[in-house]
C-alpha cells in the first residue's frame, strides 16, 4: 500500500520590481531536492487554478513559472519514484512565491519483486543481510528506508587513483614505420579534470588522458557509405605548436541510427551502495542518471538491478521498459553502507544479464561506483580476468565513476576496456544526461567491436612521428591482425580522433637512436615511397557479434591544407592537454594559443560544450600549480 508522505515546504515571498505592463501578473518559482538535499532534475511541477501550467525542474532542481494571473493554485509536485506532495499557493498581483521542496521516498510497491536470490556471504538471511549491510535498501521488504546520507558528507582522506602516463615521445621512421593501437571513446578523463579545475585545483597528471580530452567532442565527419559501420577521415595541416611539423588527423564516425530504432536493450544497473557511497555525489547523482536513462526506454527494453556492498542481491528482476514505475521506485530506495564487494556484484549482474540475453539487442551491465572495490577480489588483474572471461558471452561492461576523495579511476578504466564497453565520469547531473540520454546510442549501441588502428610511415617523406595520447592503448604491430586481441569498440554515432605530430624529411628533432646494426642492412623503399604519399592508414574491425575482423584502408598525401574546423578545435583540447600534464615535445604549446584557436573554431556548438571548455581552459591558465606546470610555455 502506497502512503502519502507531506514533504515540508517553506514559501518565501518577496515582491520584485515588474514592468508597468506586468503589474496584474505574479510568479512562482522554487527548487526541489531529495531527503539528502541533492537536487532533483526532472519533477513535474502541475499548477491549476486561475490558469493551469506544468513545468519540469532542470539540471539544478530549480523551476520557475511566470506571468501567472493572481489567485489560489494548487501545485502537485511529482517524480516517480518519491511520494507525491501538494500545497497551495495563494500568489498576489505583483509578487513571487517561491517555493523549497523536499520529497521523500515512496514506499516500494508491492508490484517490485525483491529476491534472496543472491549469493551468500554469511548464514542469515537474505534479508537481514541487507538490513545489516545496505542500510535500508530494500525498503518494503526489511522495514522501510534507514537513514538518508548526511548532505556535503565527504572522506576524511583522499585516496584516489591514477596509473602513471608516459607521453609517447618522437620515433623515427626509418627503425620503427609502423604506429598500432586501439581506439579509444572513453570520456571519463574530461569530466574528471573538468572537476578538478571547477574546485580550483590542478589534475594529477596521470587523471589527464589527451585521447579522451578530445574524443570528449564531436566533429564534422561525414556518415560511411551503406556497406560499413564507420567512415574514415584524414587531413593534414602545419603543426600549430610546431610550424616546421604537420598535423595529421584521423577520424572515425560511426553510423547513426536515424532510420531505424536503437536495438532492443537488455540492461543490468550494478550500483555500488557501500559506505563509501554516501555524499550527494556519488549515490544520489547515480539514482538521478539512471532515473534519466530509465525515461527513454521503451517496451522492448529490460532493466534490472543489482546492488552490492558487504554482500551482492537482485533488488529488481528484469523488467520491461513500459514499467518505469517499478523501476524508478527501486532506485529511489537505494541508500549507502557497508563495505564493497564489487567482485561479487559483478558476476551476479552478469548471471542475471545471461538469463535475459536479447540476441541482436544491447546486452550490457551498467556498473555505477567511486571504484573503491575493498572487499573480496581486490587485485586488479584477478578483476579484469573476470572481466574478460565475462564478455565473451556477448554481455559488455560500461562503467560510470562518480564523486571526489577516493576516486579508482585507474580500476575503472581497465574493466571497462576488457568489457567492450565505455568509461564515463559523471560530476554533474548535466553529464548524466550527455551520457546516457543525448549520447545513449554511442554509450550503449555497439556497431563495431575490436577495432584498431595501424599507421605505416613513408621514409621519403617521414623522418620521425609521435601518436598524441593513446598511451594506454598503444598494440605491438603483430596484434594488428591478430584477431584474438581485443581492442575498443565504436557505437551508434559515436567518433573518434586521433592526431599524430608528423616531422618531414629534412627536419631533425631529437629521438631515441640505437647503434647501426652489423649484420643487416637499411632496408630499401619501395617504388610507393616515391609516390607523393605521406602515410597510409589502415582500420581492422569486427561486427558486434563476429569474430573475423574486416580491413579498410586510407592514404594520406603528403600536402598541407589550410586548417580546417575539425582540425582546428581538435588540436586545441590536444595542446590544452598537452600543456596541463607537462608534455614533454610540445614545442611552443599553450593554454593561450589553445583558447584563441579554440575560440576560431568553435562552430555552431548547439548543446554549448565547446565554449565551456574555452571556459574552462581559461579557468586553468589562472591555477598556478607549484610546480608551474601550467604557465606557458612560451
Amino acid at each position: 500500500m502506497r502512503t502519502r508522505i507531506w514533504a515540508s515546504i517553506v514559501v518565501v515571498a518577496f515582491v520584485v520590481p515588474l514592468l508597468a505592463a506586468q503589474v496584474d501578473f505574479g510568479a512562482i518559482n522554487g527548487v526541489v531536492t531529495d531527503s539528502s538535499g541533492a537536487v532533483l532534475p526532472g519533477v513535474t511541477i502541475e499548477l491549476t487554478g486561475p490558469e493551469k501550467r506544468t513545468v519540469l525542474t532542470g539540471d539544478r532542481g530549480e523551476f520557475s513559472v511566470v506571468r501567472l494571473r493572481p489567485g489560489e493554485y494548487d501545485v502537485l509536485i511529482t517524480l516517480a519514484g518519491f511520494s507525491t506532495v501538494r500545497t497551495k499557493v495563494v500568489l498576489a498581483a505583483g509578487r513571487t512565491e517561491r517555493l523549497t521542496i523536499q520529497m521523500r521516498v515512496a514506499a516500494l510497491e508491492e508490484t517490485v519483486t525483491v529476491t534472496g536470490e543472491t549469493p551468500r556471504v554469511n548464514t542469515q538471511p537474505a534479508a537481514a543481510q541487507f538490513r545489516t549491510v545496505v542500510g535500508g535498501v530494500i525498503g518494503g521488504v526489511v522495514g522501510g528506508v534507514v537513514g538518508a546520507p548526511l548532505a556535503g558528507a565527504r572522506e576524511a582522506f583522499n585516496t584516489e587513483s591514477y596509473d602513471h602516463i608516459e607521453a609517447n615521445r618522437f620515433r623515427r621512421v626509418e627503425a620503427d614505420p609502423l604506429s598500432t593501437f586501439s581506439i579509444d571513446a572513453d570520456t571519463a578523463s574530461y569530466a574528471n579534470v573538468r572537476r578538478f579545475i571547477t574546485d580550483g585545483m590542478l589534475p594529477p597528471a596521470g587523471a589527464i588522458r589527451i585521447e579522451e580530452l578530445v574524443n570528449y567532442f564531436r566533429f564534422d565527419y561525414p556518415q560511411p557509405s551503406a556497406n560499413e559501420p564507420f567512415s574514415i577521415t584524414t587531413e593534414l595541416t602545419p603543426c600549430p605548436w610546431n610550424p616546421r611539423h604537420r598535423l595529421a588527423l584521423i577520424g572515425l564516425q560511426g553510423r547513426e541510427l536515424k532510420n531505424r530504432e536503437p536495438s532492443p536493450r537488455n540492461l543490468v544497473f550494478l550500483i555500488d551502495v557501500s559506505g563509501s557511497m554516501m555524499p550527494p555525489d556519488k549515490l544520489p547523482l547515480v539514482r538521478t542518471a539512471m532515473r534519466m536513462l530509465t525515461d527513454v526506454l521503451t517496451e522492448r527494453d529490460r532493466v534490472a538491478i543489482v546492488v552490492y556492498a558487504g554482500a551482492s542481491g537482485l533488488v529488481l528482476r528484469s523488467t520491461t521498459g513500459e514499467h518505469k514505475d517499478r523501476i524508478h521506485q527501486a532506485l529511489a530506495q537505494l541508500e549507502a553502507g557497508g563495505s564493497t564487494n564489487g567482485a561479487s556484484g559483478i558476476r551476479l549482474a552478469y548471471q542475471v544479464a545471461r538469463e535475459n540475453f536479447i540476441a541482436g539487442g544491447v546486452n550490457r551491465v551498467i556498473l555505477a561506483t567511486d571504484g573503491d572495490f575493498n572487499v573480496g577480489v581486490t587485485n586488479q588483474s584477478e578483476l579484469v580476468s573476470l572481466i574478460e572471461r565475462e564478455r565473451e558471452s556477448g554481455v559488455f561492461l560500461s562503467v560510470l565513476g562518480v564523486g571526489t576523495g577516493n576516486l579508482k579511476d585507474s580500476t575503472m578504466e581497465k574493466l571497462a576496456d576488457k568489457g567492450n564497453g565505455n568509461y564515463s565520469y559523471l560530476d554533474t547531473v548535466h553529464e548524466a544526461r550527455k551520457v546516457l540520454v543525448r549520447e545513449a546510442g554511442a554509450t550503449l549501441d555497439t556497431i563495431a567491436k575490436d577495432v584498431k588502428i595501424q599507421v605505416e610511415f613513408n621514409p621519403r617523406a617521414v623522418f620521425a612521428y609521435r601518436l598524441i595520447g593513446y598511451e594506454n592503448r598503444l598494440l605491438k604491430n603483430e596484434d594488428f591482425n591478430d584477431d584474438k586481441k581485443d581492442a575498443g569498440e565504436i557505437g551508434a554515432g559515436h567518433s573518434v580522433t586521433a592526431l599524430y605530430e608528423v616531422v618531414p624529411v629534412g627536419v631533425t628533432v631529437a629521438t631515441s637512436d640505437v647503434d647501426p646494426l652489423k649484420y643487416q642492412r637499411e632496408t630499401r623503399p619501395t617504388r610507393a615511397a616515391a609516390s607523393g604519399e605521406l602515410l597510409t592508414v589502415k582500420v581492422r574491425y569486427k561486427a558486434p557479434d563476429g569474430d573475423t575482423s574486416q580491413l579498410l584502408t586510407r592514404v594520406v598525401m603528403n600536402k598541407p591544407a589550410s586548417m580546417s574546423a575539425n582540425v582546428g578545435f581538435a588540436s586545441a583540447v590536444a595542446e590544452f592537454g598537452m600543456v596541463l600534464r607537462g608534455s614533454p615535445d610540445s614545442g611552443d604549446a599553450s593554454v593561450q594559443a589553445a583558447v584563441a584557436r579554440a575560440r576560431r573554431f568553435r562552430g555552431s556548438d548547439n548543446e554549448g560544450y565547446r565554449s565551456e571548455f574555452i571556459v574552462l581552459a581559461e579557468r586553468a591558465s589562472l591555477l598556478r600549480d607549484r610546480d608551474g606546470s601550467i604557465q606557458s610555455r612560451r
